[in-house]
């Protein structure tokens, strides 16, 4: 029972299961996007998407400097649907897809609302946080640093201190495309509040049409409601090449630099993901879960 085992091992469980959950999501998208694959048989990795030649070092497009650029991933072809068709593809299959609308919740800055088409029970996966991470190291990285929150309302950060900025993402894309964390469209003032970092951005190919790469458009509930999510940070080791392309998250900077915290200040250190039991780089990611069974009203 839950309630025999230890913090850590519950934790582990939750991760376990964050994971099964997300294994399963990719192979149901696998199944809808490969060429000549079918729903019912998704044996194909979708590291054949991802596949680099030759690898590239993570430094893929410098930031402010004119130097020649990187091998690019190759990106493979899929299926050519418009994210609603895979949206609704993805519901044939699960049972239930994302929609963003007009907010329900009665406030002048509601603006649009993250919506659950059809039914989950609790503790299902329901949505993800997508965007480039920011570690403590990178924090004056972040466009408008250090009022960063006056211009972008889609910042949220992890339980250690990862900052995720989901405002590059937007809606997303059209495509699996190689994506470096290039904020899509003209916003002027994004642009000029963004601080280069020479070789900073890691370019993934990351399936851009991800119906559930939309967490950022959940509102906090109002006055008097409770919270129907609740928020589970994992990392993905970037060796799963078969689910890579889903995560829909890329680092800014240094895989290697940590920071520790003592007090109010944060002081840079370098460390070793052979710390952590794992020889490559890590993905932070957030994914929203229920916490009771969700339905249409």
């Amino acid at each position: 029972m839950a309630s025999e085992a230890s913090v850590a091992e519950q934790q582990k469980q939750v991760q376990e299961n964050i994971h099964l959950q997300i294994s399963n999501f990719c192979k149901h998208m696998d199944g809808i996007l490969l060429p000549d694959s079918k729903a019912d048989d998704v044996t194909v990795s979708s590291s054949s998407r991802t596949n680099m030649a030759p690898r590239p070092s993570g430094l893929g497009l410098a930031v402010g400097r004119n130097t020649p650029s990187k091998v690019a991933p190759v990106v493979s072809k899929t299926k050519p649907l418009t994210r609603s068709e895979l949206s609704a593809k993805l519901k044939e299959l699960t049972g239930y897809t994302l929609e963003v609308k007009p907010s329900q919740i009665q406030h002048k800055d509601a603006g649009n609302g993250l919506f659950l088409d059809s039914e989950v029970d609790a503790g299902s996966v329901v949505g993800f946080y997508p965007g480039v991470t920011y570690s403590p190291a990178y924090y004056q990285y972040i466009p408008g640093y250090p009022r960063d929150d006056l211009h972008n309302p889609y910042l949220i950060t992890r339980y250690e201190g990862i900052v995720i900025d989901a405002q590059p993402w937007g809606y997303g894309g059209e495509s699996l495309e190689s994506w470096d964390g290039s904020k899509t469209g003209s916003d002027r003032v994004w642009k000029m509040l963004s601080r280069p970092l020479n070789g900073a951005r890691k370019g993934s190919v990351l399936e851009r049409r991800n119906p559930l790469a939309l967490a950022q458009f959940a509102n906090h509930p109002a006055k008097g409601m409770t919270s129907n999510v609740m928020v589970c940070p994992s990392d993905f080791p970037m060796n799963e090449k078969d689910m890579r392309a889903y995560i829909p998250n890329i680092s800014f900077g240094n895989d290697e630099v940590n920071m520790s915290k003592f007090g109010r200040f944060w002081f840079k250190s370098w460390k070793s993901n052979h710390q952590n039991g794992c020889s490559d780089p890590l993905v932070p990611h957030k994914s929203y879960v229920s916490t009771h069974p969700l339905g249409l009203d």
